[in-house]
């Protein structure tokens, strides 16, 4: 692949994961609500997920998946549900306050999981991968597969980096919401509140 090709994929990547959506909204609202360190775990959780989708789209899985409305339709209320509990979750636990320093521990194996599950169920990534990357792979030279593959990490890398950042400053403004006791006791209801837009935006969008 040309150096062209590879900048040029990665600019459009950086564009595509900058863009407010499901999965950065996901970490961000992890990180505000539980600071930082959620929202990296949520961001390897997310990566994982990725991964899946990446090498689904090199050996063709996604093609069947777009063939098939049904499944299709099925993985899209699956994560639409998904995001929805973790709603009903939030708003059932409003009344806690949510205090990092003093003594509720951070899961982190829940938060990977979490954001895993939250990717895999989102079957519009394999279609978007299905979509963006062939604009960038050639006939010529390395094996199209193999190609998918290497846009993959390079989407990966700069996806985890993005969200990185992300998490960073999301969890400074967390932290300042923290501080004070009447925001900090509301947390869990706008935790769930975006959960929520978040699942409707899946469930409703083509």
């Amino acid at each position: 692949m040309e150096l062209l090709t590879i900048l040029s994929f990665a600019g459009a990547a950086m564009l595509v994961t900058i863009m407010p959506g499901p999965d950065n909204l996901f970490v961000l609202t992890q990180s505000i609500a539980k600071g930082k360190n959620a929202g990296i775990f949520t961001t390897l959780g997310l990566c994982t997920g990725l991964l899946l989708h990446v090498s689904a789209a090199a050996i063709g899985i996604t093609a069947l998946l777009y063939q098939s409305a049904a499944a299709f339709t099925i993985i899209k209320y699956a994560g639409a549900v998904y995001l929805l509990y973790l709603a009903y979750m939030s708003f059932r636990n409003k009344e806690s306050t949510l205090n990092l320093d003093s003594g509720e521990r951070l899961n982190s194996t829940a938060l990977y999981r979490r954001g895993v599950i939250m990717n895999v169920l989102n079957p519009k990534v394999s279609l978007f991968f299905l979509a963006f990357f062939p604009q960038f792979v050639n006939n010529s030279g390395i094996n199209i597969s193999v190609q998918m593959l290497l846009l993959g990490i390079i989407f990966l890398v700069q996806t985890f980096i993005i969200f990185s950042l992300i998490s960073l400053f999301s969890g400074k403004i967390g932290t300042l919401l923290r501080q004070n006791p009447a925001v900090s006791k509301r947390m869990n209801i706008i935790q769930g509140c975006l959960f929520t837009a978040i699942g409707l935006s899946i469930a409703f969008n083509d």
